[in-house]
This record gives structure tokens, sequence and C-alpha cells, in this order.
């Protein structure tokens, strides 16, 4: 803290920089408006943190989610009020589900003019209350260090999650002889031995059991520890939806993935199991296939839940050992235990394993035309030819069924995509992870529907020298959409065809290296230019449109 004799006057603004410059923010994404000049004003002040304007508010609370994915720190976005909110709002309800700490800035409107229906007024707290952990408007600059601690408390506490600030732009100005302050540290909470051995001896008891892992933020000693104990143990562990990266997919304990598409056989394990264990993650409809693999609230199976935020223990399945704690905790305690003699369920494991390889071999499935590309094709071969650290982004689509189904996560923090089911993702998210990681390769999965959501932020990686490949999945449709349209509406086609621009042009005119790629054989040589590029890099994927994902076709 600072020393409060030398402590001087300065406005709000200058507060709120000199908040997150104590907080350790190196940098924020922004889209610029009237109502936070102050504050970008005080900005201009401080290097050291850099600011990468946007293009969209969409796509700039995308980044910052983003960030705060990679790093578990706050990821920090700043709007204007009214418009500039209601685009960024995307952002919020990813770091919601996502349980990603981030923190939403909104320049405000005049005090005085509140309550008047003002030029863009927007009730904030009443627009965020259900989407964020803690919605304030700042009305006071001399609040302005305790509020920001709290903020930033709030959003990397418990379960995480995004914070929204209001900031009225009279009170920006004001001044206050104020210091500012950090948010306290917390340390971890430690597992009770009793806890603990409650489910050593579940787990010895069992004869099928299965852990199922997920959740926001595992540090590289717990991905260690989960290491350690599911091999100590034999467990066969499965992920849940895009949290496929907490444990290496090459590991022979590893056996799938709780997702759309999810493998049947995998599904039958889950329901076979006698002893269930989610560890850090909340078991959604996509884990559960909406509600029905695995009915609430009192699961057949003995159930263990263990969670950073109590208020989810309970909320949907009753479990019989519920423990409020990170996984980093839970394994800590966890990982000193070893079982007393083999565990029963070897030969379950081992099949469960032999059930993913299967799944991903498909030699019956069918394959799309000659003259397309085949999605299979390709992430088999980024499968082979990308470093273990690279990073994979995407939003959402069928598209990505085929990266889900047949590329293996190696690392922790290498898979960025939105549990939410947000289309437009991927882009935003390859800026902020290239920026954040310059060092590891980043690929960006989109479909032509996804990829249309935030194209203009290929302007933005250029201008600040982030380096990655997008690869456009063009199938001239709203893949998904005409899926559930073919099921319902057989033959209706209506309001999911999608007339795409020129992709290649409008990357070339980006500034981009881009390239069109119309047969399989052709991406291997097109994605070692794009990586010799040495900039931002799209390919776009001429695919089968009847070809709607790994195993069905759509009918003539």
């Amino acid at each position: 803290m600072e020393n409060r004799d030398a402590v001087h006057a300065r406005t709000g603004g200058q507060l709120i920089v000199e908040s997150l410059r104590q907080h350790g923010v190196d940098r924020v994404y922004c889209v610029p408006g009237e109502s936070y000049l102050e504050v970008l004003d005080a900005l201009h002040d401080v290097p050291e943190i850099e600011l990468v304007v946007a293009k969209h508010e969409g796509g700039a609370a995308n980044m910052a989610e983003a960030d705060g994915k990679l790093t578990g720190r706050p990821g920090i976005c700043m709007v204007t009020r009214g418009p500039g909110a209601t685009h960024a709002s995307i952002g919020v309800h990813i770091a919601q589900q996502d349980s990603t700490p981030m923190i939403l800035f909104v320049g405000q409107i005049a005090r005085e003019h509140v309550g008047r229906e003002a030029f863009q007024e927007v009730d904030y707290v009443a627009m965020f209350g259900g989407l964020a952990k803690w919605v304030v408007e700042i009305d006071d600059a001399a609040r302005i260090p305790e509020i920001m601690a709290r903020a930033f408390h709030t959003a990397v506490s418990g379960r995480p999650g995004p914070v929204v600030i209001s900031l009225p732009e009279d009170m920006l100005v004001e001044t206050a002889a104020v210091p500012v302050c950090t948010a306290t540290a917390l340390q971890p909470a430690g597992l009770s031995a009793e806890t603990t051995q409650l489910m050593v001896d579940a787990l010895a008891a069992a004869e099928k059991p299965l852990l199922v892992i997920g959740g926001p933020n595992w540090s590289e000693q717990a991905v260690r520890d989960l290491k350690t104990f599911v091999e100590a143990w034999d467990l066969p562990v499965a992920c849940a939806f895009r949290r496929q990266d907490v444990l290496d997919n090459r590991n022979p304990h590893y056996v799938g993935h709780l997702s759309l598409g999810m493998n049947p056989a995998l599904a039958r394990r889950v329901r076979e199991s006698d002893l269930l264990i989610a560890l850090g993650t909340r078991l959604g409809d996509i884990a559960t296939d909406g509600y029905q693999l695995l009915a609430p609230p009192k699961l057949p199976q003995k159930f263990i839940h263990i969670h950073a935020d109590a208020g989810e223990l309970g909320r949907v399945y009753q479990a019989d050992i519920a423990v409020a704690a990170g996984a980093a905790q839970a394994l800590s305690a966890l990982v000193g235990h070893k079982p007393a003699s083999a565990p029963a369920w070897a030969e379950w494991r081992r099949e469960a394993r032999s059930d993913l390889e299967a799944f991903r071999d498909m030699a019956e499935a069918p394959r799309p035309d000659a003259d397309c590309v085949d999605m299979t094709d390709v992430v088999k071969h980024l499968n082979q030819v990308l470093p273990d650290d690279s990073i994979l982004t995407n939003g959402a689509g069928n598209y990505s069924v085929w990266l889900h189904r047949f590329y293996e996560y190696r690392q922790p923090r290498t898979q960025l995509a939105p549990t939410c089911g947000a289309m437009g993702y991927g882009v935003p998210a390859a800026v902020a992870a290239s920026l954040r990681r310059p060092e590891s390769t980043v690929v960006c999965f989109a479909g032509d529907g996804c990829f249309l959501m935030y194209p203009q932020e290929l302007v933005t990686a250029v201008e600040y020298g982030a380096k990655f490949i997008v690869l456009v999945v063009n199938n001239g449709m709203y893949g998904t959409i005409r899926m559930h349209q073919e099921r319902d509406h057989p033959g209706r086609v209506s309001g999911t065809r999608l007339q795409g621009p020129d992709f290649v042009a409008m990357a070339n005119a980006c500034g981009a290296h881009a390239e069109r790629v119309e047969t399989s054989a052709e991406l291997p040589a097109a994605f070692e230019r794009a990586k010799a590029s040495n900039t931002v890099a799209l390919l776009e994927l001429r695919v089968d449109p009847a070809q709607i994902t790994p195993t069905q076709r759509l009918k003539a």
C-alpha cells in the first residue's frame, strides 16, 4: 500500500489506471469512447499497460475473456456506454458460463442525468445483474481503490467470473487524495484428513469408477498432481465440455470428452459406473446430454462432487460427498494416498481407452466428396505437426466436432473455446492468445458463419503483431442450425444458407496472408506457407456441404 502521507490528489481516471497497475495488469482490450476519456488519458502515462484497440466491442470482450483463461488473472476490457456495453455483453456471458475471471469497465453518463433516459443511458446493474458475479457503479472517486480491490478479489475467488464496473464520466474527472491498494490474497484452504479419507475409502470400495475433470484455472502443480493421482489409482478420466486440455489426451487414462457428439461407448460407461467423481467442474447440460445421461437430483451411482464454489454443490445434483475446494487443493490432499492393492478396475479402464481409440478410428464413417477438404484429414494432420504447446481456438458450430474428436490436447491452457457456445469467439481469442503467448503456435478454427462475426479483428491482429493461422471451414451454411432444421423440418431450408464473401480477398485486404484450399492433399503445403508468412494467415477450406458431422451427411 502507498504511504498515506505521500498521497496526492488524482482524478478518478488516474485512480482507475493506478489501481490496474497495482494489480499487475499489463494489457487492456478496448474500443474507445468519450464516456471514459479520463481513463484513456491516464493510460497514456502508463506505458507498461498495453492498450489494444479492437474493432468491435464484442471482439474486445472476447479477447479479454480469452486472456483471463490463459493467465488465471482477470482479463480487462473497456467499452463506452449504451451500444458499447451491449456489444460487449457477449464476453460477460462467456466469462460467466466458462468461469473466467474478467473485469469489464463501462463508461456511463453523468450522475446528474441518471433517470432521464439520457443519450445512451443504461442501468448496468439491472442489465448485467444476472450475468456477472458483481455489478457496481462508482459514484465517488474516493471509493475507487476500495471497489477496484473488491472487483479483483471477486473475479478470482471461489468460482471465477466476470465483474462489471460502471464509470460515470463526471466521476472520472473528480479528484481524490486516497491511496490505491491491492486485493487481499487468499491462502488456499486445505482439506481435512477426515474428508480426504472419506473420498479415499469410497474410491477403494469402487469397482467401476470414473473421474470427470473440468472447470477453470488449473495450475501446473494441479495438472502434475492429477497425473500422479490417476496413474497411482489407474483411474479412467473423462473431460467435461471443452476442458480437454487439463489432462494430456495421449495419456492412457484419458478416455474421452463429455461433449456434443459424445462417444456412445463413453456415455454407456458413465451410466455403468458405480462411483462418479466430478473434480473442479459443474455437470452442465452438455456434459450430461441434456441431464438425461445423469438425471438430477440424485444419481444411482455414488457421487463425489468437488467444486470451488460451495453454492454449486447441491444446486443441481445431490452428492454423497460434497467438497467445497478447488481442484488444486483436493488433488494436493489426495495425491499422498495410494491404493492398498492393485485396483479392481484395470480392465474397465483399458476397455474405456480402447473405446476412445475406436471412436477416433472411424473406419466405417462416410467420406466427403473427393474434390473437397476432409476435416478428419485436416485435424489429424495438425495433430501430427503442431508442437505440444500450440493453442487452438474455436467458436461454435459443427466444424468443432472434428476438432474435439480428433485433436489430442497435451498441455493446460491450450484449448480456448466457449462452453456457452458463442459464435465468433475463435478469432478474438486467437488475437489474445498470440499476444499473451507469442512463442506458441496459435490456430483458430472457424466456420464461415462463425468467422463472419468478427472478421475485422484480423486488422487488430496485424496492427498489434499477433501471429496465428485461421482455418475457415466454408460450407456455405449455418451448419449446426441446418442440421437441426433437417431433423425437424426436412427439405425446408429457411434462413440457414450463407452467401459468404471472397474470404481470401477479405483477409488480404486486412493485411493477412491468405489462400484457398480445395482438397485435403493441398492442406499440408498451404499450412506450411501460412506458418512461414510470419504474420496472420487465413486458409479457406472448401468442405463438402453435405458432410455435416464426422459421421452424418445431409440428404440431397
